[in-house]
């Protein structure tokens, strides 16, 4: 049966901006929550930020105790080139301990080889700070 081995990929400084509580809709109580910068280091690959659109949607259980995670952003690496990230997760609100599995998408020559990755990554939020931290992991099926 196949296995998944986890190889560091990079580590995730990012700030969270002020929650916009949308409301309780037919899926849950929707928040959007701005993410207003975002560090990545790694040895492959190290970016920041390119836009001011990344964003958090995050829709919370009845009971609040889970958070649904729907997030996307646009980093520009440190030599110039764009790389989109999108990922869905689940965060523990009491803890603020977060698991998302990113995936990448690059027209860049340099970093193509993350369009086949799928990565992992667990995290926690301070959520006095707004200050979110992640290690990233590319999981690789062996067989």
């Amino acid at each position: 049966m196949p296995q998944i081995e986890l190889h560091p990929l990079a580590r995730i400084e990012a700030k969270l901006g002020e929650p916009v509580n949308v409301g309780r809709g037919p899926l849950g109580s929707r928040v959007v929550i701005d993410v207003t910068s975002v560090k990545l280091t790694g040895e492959r690959i190290n970016a920041e930020l390119a836009t001011n659109d990344a964003a958090d949607w995050a829709t919370f259980s009845e009971d609040g105790t889970v958070a649904s995670l729907d997030v996307r952003l646009t980093l520009k690496t440190d030599d110039g080139e764009f790389i989109f990230v999108e990922y869905t997760g689940r965060m523990e609100t009491a803890t603020g301990l977060i698991a998302v599995a990113p995936t990448f998408q690059t027209g860049s020559e340099r970093y193509a080889w993350l369009n086949s990755i799928q990565a992992v990554s667990a995290g926690q939020v301070d959520q006095e700070t707004g200050v979110l931290v992640y290690e990233m992991y590319e999981a690789r099926p062996v067989a």
